[in-house]
């Protein structure tokens, strides 16, 4: 996946649904925009329809369209009003942590913040999602003191449940092994697992 073939999928897009929405990417397409990950042919997004219409109509026109724009293109489209009921773990107020895209007719397209795009890795924990944290975090350089806050507060804000657990061990391994890597000198190890866990609400 790159950007042509991102930009493609929405043009065919935005012909087949002349109606505004707001698109936030997250997934490897959104990783791809942010810091060009492994190549993948799907495309994981969530979706605010703006319409004074029936929203379970336009919903539909919507569902055909991204059909329509799949099969024109070949990129599979996975999508929701609210992706963080794809995860355990709390995304938070990540729809008003985005970059701006582009704009496809009446579609804007956002890409999710780094930090909160994050979230969603940090949570699955495959090889190939600590190849894409590596990558895209390592490119963007968000500031690490914040970003353990986040995900400390992503996962004090989530339901209880073994996600929680495998969430906290992913976020303390991935700091300790691969933190130093992306921030090199300016990052402290000790430092950052402590403030996770303080911002989680974990009591050592």
């Amino acid at each position: 996946m790159n950007q042509a073939q991102i930009r493609r999928f929405f043009k065919q897009l935005s012909r087949r649904y002349p109606h505004g929405c707001r698109i936030i990417l997250t997934g490897a397409a959104g990783g791809a925009l942010l810091g060009r990950v492994r190549a993948t042919m799907d495309i994981d997004f969530a979706v605010r329809l703006r319409t004074k219409k029936s929203k379970h109509r336009q919903w539909q026109v919507f569902e055909r369209a991204v059909r329509q724009a799949a099969l024109q293109t070949g990129i599979a489209a996975q999508y929701a009003e609210d992706i963080d009921r794809w995860s355990m773990i709390h995304f938070l107020d990540y729809d008003r942590h985005t970059i701006p895209f582009e704009k496809f007719g009446k579609i804007e397209v956002h890409i999710l913040d780094p930090i909160y795009w994050a979230i969603g890795k940090l949570a699955r924990y495959l090889d190939p999602d600590i190849r894409d944290l590596v990558q895209v975090l390592k490119k963007k350089q968000p500031l690490w003191r914040k970003a353990v806050r986040i995900w400390g507060k992503a996962l004090r804000k989530s339901p209880k449940s073994t996600a929680c657990y495998l969430f906290r061990r992913h976020v303390e391994d991935f700091l300790t092994a691969y933190g130093p890597v992306i921030w090199r000198r300016a990052f402290d190890g000790k430092l950052a697992v402590q403030m996770f866990r303080r911002s989680a609400g974990i009591r050592v």
